[in-house]
């Protein structure tokens, strides 16, 4: 592929951080836009809730799931990532701690800079920072970072970022270190330097340095699947106890040393998650803000039955957080399957759904909004989704049942739909959507922390998913090669592509804009990209999300990062007293 420049390099790495700021700031209030000021929902988008913490106390996270996974080698699910990177493991590259627009910008973590490209930014170098140690005082070394990395590669640990397995040179068919296998394309020439060799130039690897495949992992505490319960902390914190499904308690890390770090605050003693609670007793235990639950943040959105509850109340509605999410949500179809391999009952499905009915589900338009691309707004021109396929957003049935008759499928058919528990309105909607249209679906619904498992296992899992995608940074790069290339596609662990989508074309294309020296010109070739992929059917837009979160009156210190998706970030959340948390 054509080579970019390390002097390019660096300049895309900021424009990137310059585009998603102001596709985020806006005023539009469209699919992905920025914060609309005249939609009571988004009151607080931008804003720090509660004032400067105080340090200590206990600060309490109420959720209905566990998480699907705290490894930093199988950790892809973004309130995941925002928990684990913020408290419990750090990476070589973060995002500021900040709400808005400059939460996309990037700062070192790790590492004593963003990192050096060279060889026209094949080869990134990086340099860690002194005297970071992990929870027993050992020091973090290059060395514990490239086995992180190397050990995402295990069949053993799927579902993680793959960003390594697609650029790294001389990655193709590794399976780990188990065995004593190593990349000669990660090098470690001292305890404090890493450098990746790439197959091919990659002038946003920093972003991807983010992500927890880039944190260290020392390889004598590494236990395989089982690190999952018990990551080695590199954060300010560490965990004293883990109960799967039932409560996670975090407690300082004393060798966590902030001289370090400029991006985690760590004012709580203490965090506790407590798992298993039903989404409206989360919603009505934050309203009431009665006790210890005055301490206390959720963990999951707020549910759309609840909503009627906040926003009628000014001063309940004054601790809500609502930012507009990056993440687009899509039906996504098996289309290596009967009859969803015949493109025209794929197109069926896209003009019987019923996205206003999607909307009403997820809890109205103050909350979402229905989606009319594969991509989010944030990565097009303005912030605004296109609407390439002019599908009304209630659907058309009778063109639906028209595609179906061409397509040998007059009566109709039968099929399943998995959905996420908390997603369960949405699927009902999908099934009476797809009913009107002949399509009779039987609704699957799924633990929210066994979800994309379950979904991941390709001969195992139903023909229809309703899920989403976020983009890791504000590139196209991050998104649709991710979705819809069908050479990423794995048996179990499988992420992004569940459409299962191979074609050729696409993936041609992919590999064209992937090699364009020309930012501006990459960008516009991602967007042209979506609608010549929504128009072969392999998912049907759905909805783009707030991500609504109340917060109890003794929270201080909040705001939803936009580069989690709108979830609190945990670097900085703290307590207004902390003498009032319960310890």
């Amino acid at each position: 592929m054509t080579k970019r420049t390390p002097t390019l390099a660096v300049a895309l790495v900021s424009t990137l951080a310059v585009g998603l700021t102001a596709c985020s700031g806006g005023s539009s209030g469209g699919p992905s836009g920025g914060p609309d000021r005249r939609n009571p929902a988004a009151a607080n988008a931008g804003a720090v809730l509660g004032g400067t913490p105080q340090k200590g106390g206990t600060l309490s996270v109420l959720s209905n799931q566990d998480f699907s996974h705290l490894d930093p080698a199988r950790n892809w699910v973004m309130p995941d990532m925002d928990f684990g990177t913020r408290l419990l493991y750090r990476t070589l590259v973060t995002y500021k701690a900040e709400p808005g627009a400059k939460g996309s910008e990037l700062v070192p973590d790790l590492a004593e800079d963003l990192g050096t490209p060279s060889n026209g930014a094949k080869t990134w170098t990086f340099r860690l920072k002194p005297g970071l140690k992990y929870e027993d005082g050992t020091p973090i070394t290059a060395q514990d970072i490239k086995h992180n990395v190397e050990r995402s590669f295990s069949p053993d640990l799927p579902g993680g970022p793959d960003y390594a397995a697609r650029y790294l040179a001389g990655a193709k068919g590794y399976q780990g270190p188990a065995e004593g296998r190593h990349l000669d394309s990660i090098r470690t020439p001292d305890a404090r330097t890493i450098v990746f060799e790439l197959h091919t130039a990659f002038a946003e690897f920093p972003f991807a340095a983010t992500l927890p495949t880039f944190a260290p992992v020392p390889p004598k505490q590494d236990k395989g699947p089982q690190y999952d319960n018990r990551p080695f902390s590199s954060g300010p914190y560490k965990i004293e106890t883990y109960a799967r499904d039932k409560q996670l308690v975090l407690v300082r890390n004393t060798h966590w040393d902030p001289k370090t770090d400029t991006v985690r605050k760590a004012y709580p003693d203490r965090i506790v998650v407590t798992m298993g609670l039903k989404g409206t007793q989360v919603d009505d235990r934050l309203i009431a803000s009665s006790g210890a639950d005055a301490s206390a943040v959720p963990w999951a959105a707020l549910r759309p039955e609840s909503t009627p509850k906040v926003l009628t109340k000014p001063e309940v509605k004054s601790r809500l957080l609502a930012e507009s999410s990056t993440c687009n949500e899509m039906l996504q179809m098996h289309t290596g399957r009967a009859p969803f391999d015949d493109v025209r009952v794929r197109r069926a499905v896209q003009y019987a759904l019923d996205r206003e009915s999607i909307v009403t589900a997820a809890g109205g338009p103050a909350l979402t909004d229905a989606s009319t691309a594969a991509m989010p707004g944030a990565l097009f021109a303005g912030g605004k989704q296109p609407d390439t396929l002019r599908i009304p957003l209630a659907g058309d049935p009778e063109k639906a049942k028209a595609l179906l008759k061409e397509a040998g499928k007059a009566d109709g058919f039968a099929t399943a739909l998995t959905v996420s528990s908390g997603d369960k309105a949405i699927g009902e909607a999908i099934q009476q959507a797809l009913g009107r249209a002949g399509i009779k679906v039987t609704i699957e619904t799924v633990d929210p922390s066994a979800f994309y498992d379950t979904i991941g296992d390709t001969r195992n899992r139903t023909d229809l998913v309703y899920t989403g995608w976020c983009p890791d940074f504000p590139s196209g790069s991050t998104f649709l090669p991710f979705v819809f290339d069908g050479r990423s596609i794995k048996e179990k662990g499988n992420s992004g592509n569940h459409s299962l989508f191979r074609d050729d074309a696409t993936q041609k294309r992919i590999d064209e804009i992937a090699a364009m020296t020309d930012g501006d010109a990459a960008n516009k070739a991602w967007q042209e990209l979506d609608a010549q992929i929504l128009a072969k059917a392999p998912v049907a837009p759905g909805a783009v999300k707030r991500r609504p979160l109340v917060l109890g009156t003794n929270i201080a210190g909040a705001f939803g990062h936009t580069s989690w998706g709108g979830q609190i970030d945990y670097a900085t959340v703290g307590l207004k007293d902390p003498s009032k948390s319960t310890n």
